[in-house]
């Protein structure tokens, strides 16, 4: 036996080969030509030899450095061998990103390099067990299992992936939807974290089903004593820029603005005054100050100021003038104004001939607004607009008093007994839907940051925002109040306890400013080349050559990288039951299954016998803008019951 035989006999089973090249934290290695490529069995587990995404380490005395190889054969050959070996393909290139003494925990980052000639070995089940075994800690949370090994579970740090902020990334189709139901349920565990806090922005309507028994849902235009709550932003808790916006079709300017908001200050005084809140005075009241203040008398005040004419007083003296209003046969105004029902007053016309006494003059106190005003007082009609505009009990009266506070509209936000709070936004016009997303960001966000040494605060329990279909409102090409929010949460929500998870299936078009903010990434199939492109640029590992891959990743499979991970891992992301996904599933054109024997498994298919056609349930569905069908027969009911009371009232 020869001196090679024995050291192959000698040598162990793990080792790969030796490190030829090394450019910072990316090395060459060439592996050994006893290393038989293909699958080796190393204490009865199977191990695929130089895989894409696997894991080897380069032992340094008592010091391990961790990889992961990144891209195998003549590709990963160094230019300056390339010459010399033009068909050499047993080569691995590694993307170093760790570090770890024997039996120690592992580090992110390097304090040391491999030199040539450094064995390198595979990373068996029990090294990775090492790395990632941290299953007995409360701060870590399972949300799947390595793709490379299921028996291992993929951990990921609760505290960093809440307060650093993350990103779930990944094509329609990929498993998106229900990896974040998957996650949330995760971090909701009622016996784990008991007081967890979770609020997510669900645009679609779909997360209700994938959160039964663990969220409070409010929906805008939901019906009071269901299992949706109404959705309700008042727009006085919004700030003086956002009720612009809101309100008016266009940006006020110079004189405008200035009469616009000295009418909301003067208003939320006299609101002040009827309804005193704690914290504020009128000495410290700003035109931003979420006091209550009546908006529709807001709008009756401005209008009258733009159209108001005028006649001389009778029996008055030559200077004294009344209102010009259109009088009817009884000599009694037609119409004064109705502010809680839009009515606006009816005054005569302008005339300037004639005698002293019939002449009608324009009062002159208007600031240029009939358009604004005009755009106001049909979005205080518009029944679309009533979440923000008649917002059930915060709707003040005409002295500015509403029955509840802000406090109730916190608590239904943040404060229900599930730690899932689901705002259903799938009924928000879409012309505001980014001022409103920007708005209840902003809100809470405020309360939170100013309340964060108190219990209820951010600090001491933290917040979770999840912002679904990130890109249609955090675009960078567009200057958002979403936008400016979140860029806010991402720059200072960590040190206040306010992270955000943001979820979206096209990352190119999501501001790059947030997204560099997410420590984490899960990132499942992208196919687009700016998609991969942003999130290579997103996220802080050297580990290109890992992301190539996101293109062939399977339905749920995932790769983590960033701080809430001991390593970047390929995941396989923890599936919920079919009773508890959103309701974002693909409908099936051919159902499974038959008529003859078990059924079929979902309703509908064009393999399935046509129902009686009948198009009246799906026009009364469209003109109620709602999903929630109801029954004919419930209907009926339903029908006869408001007819009794009716008729009891009218007895």
């Amino acid at each position: 036996m020869n001196q090679t035989q024995i050291t192959q006999m000698n040598r162990s089973p793990t080792y790969i080969g030796t490190v030829q090249d090394v450019q910072g934290a990316t090395i060459g290695v060439v592996m050994d030509k006893s290393t038989v490529s293909g699958l080796s069995f190393i204490d009865g587990e199977g191990y695929r030899i130089g895989q894409m995404g696997s894991f080897v380490k380069i032992s340094i005395g008592f010091l391990n450095l961790y990889g992961i190889v990144s891209q195998v054969g003549a590709s990963a050959l160094p230019d300056n061998v390339a010459d010399l070996d033009p068909y050499g393909q047993r080569w691995l290139r590694i993307q170093l990103v760790g570090e770890g003494h024997a039996g120690q925990k592992f580090q992110r980052g390097l304090s040391q390099y491999p030199t040539i000639g450094d064995n390198v070995h595979l990373v068996t089940e029990s090294d990775l067990r090492a790395i990632y075994g941290h299953g007995e800690l409360d701060d870590y949370v399972s949300v799947g299992c390595l793709a490379s090994s299921e028996s291992i579970p993929a951990l990921v740090n609760i505290n960093k992936l809440v307060t650093r902020h993350s990103a779930i990334l990944g094509t329609t189709g990929s498993g998106k939807s229900t990896t974040v139901a998957g996650l949330i349920r995760s971090l909701s565990d009622k016996d784990k974290y008991p007081s967890a806090r979770i609020l997510i922005m669900d645009i679609h309507g779909e997360y209700e089903r994938a959160f039964k028994g663990l969220s409070s849902n409010l929906r805008v235009g939901a019906s009071q004593g269901g299992s949706t709550a109404p959705l309700y932003v008042p727009y006085w808790a919004l700030n003086f820029d956002e009720l612009c916006a809101v309100c008016f079709d266009g940006p006020l300017e110079g004189n405008r603005l200035a009469a616009v908001a000295d009418a909301v200050l003067e208003l939320k005084r006299e609101g002040l005054r009827g309804f005193p809140c704690p914290g504020i005075t009128e000495h410290s009241l700003s035109v931003d100050s979420p006091v209550p203040f009546s908006i529709h008398k807001l709008w009756l005040d401005l209008h009258i100021k733009e159209y108001k004419t005028v006649i001389p007083a009778p029996g008055g003296d030559a200077n004294e003038r009344i209102p010009a209003y259109v009088l009817d046969e009884s000599d009694q105004p037609v119409e004064t104004g109705d502010a809680m029902r839009v009515v606006a007053p009816i005054f005569r016309s302008v005339k300037t001939t004639g005698p002293a006494e019939e002449r009608v003059q324009h009062a002159n106190e208007g600031a240029n607004l009939r358009q604004p005003l005009a755009a106001l007082a049909s979005k205080l009609r518009d029944p679309r607009y009533a979440f923000i505009f008649r917002p059930g009990e915060f709707l003040p009266n005409e002295n500015g008093v509403p029955s509840a506070d802000l406090d109730s509209l916190l608590h239904s936000w943040v404060g229900g007994e599930q730690p899932v709070t689901i705002l259903d936004l799938s009924g928000i016009p879409a012309s505001i839907l980014d001022i409103l997303i920007g708005a209840l960001l902003r809100v809470l966000y405020d309360a939170l940051f100013w309340a964060r040494k108190l219990p209820e605060g951010g600090q001491e329990r933290p917040l979770l925002l999840v912002l679904e279909e990130a890109h249609s409102y955090l675009n960078s090409e567009r200057n958002t109040s979403a936008g400016s929010a979140v860029k806010r949460i991402a720059k200072e929500g960590r040190k206040y306890g306010v992270g955000l998870m943001i979820v979206s299936q096209r990352p190119s078009e999501v501001d790059s400013t947030v997204l560099s903010q997410c420590g984490t990434i899960f990132s499942l199939r992208l196919s687009n080349d700016s998609d991969r492109g942003q999130v290579v640029g997103a996220s802080a590992d050297n580990l290109k050559g890992l992301f190539d891959m996101l293109p062939i990743l399977r339905i749920g499979e995932a790769i983590i990288v960033g701080e809430s991970v001991s390593l970047p891992i390929r995941c396989l992301v923890k599936t919920p039951p079919v009773s508890e996904r959103p309701d974002s599933l693909d409908p099936a054109v051919v159902a499974r299954g038959s008529e003859v024997e078990d059924g079929f498994s979902v309703p509908g298919g064009w393999n399935q016998k046509r129902d009686p056609v009948d198009y009246i349930p799906v026009v009364r569905q469209w003109r109620s803008q709602s999903s929630d069908y109801i029954h004919a027969v419930e209907e009926e009911t339903t029908t006869t019951q408001t007819e009794g009371e009716n008729d009891n009232g009218m007895d």
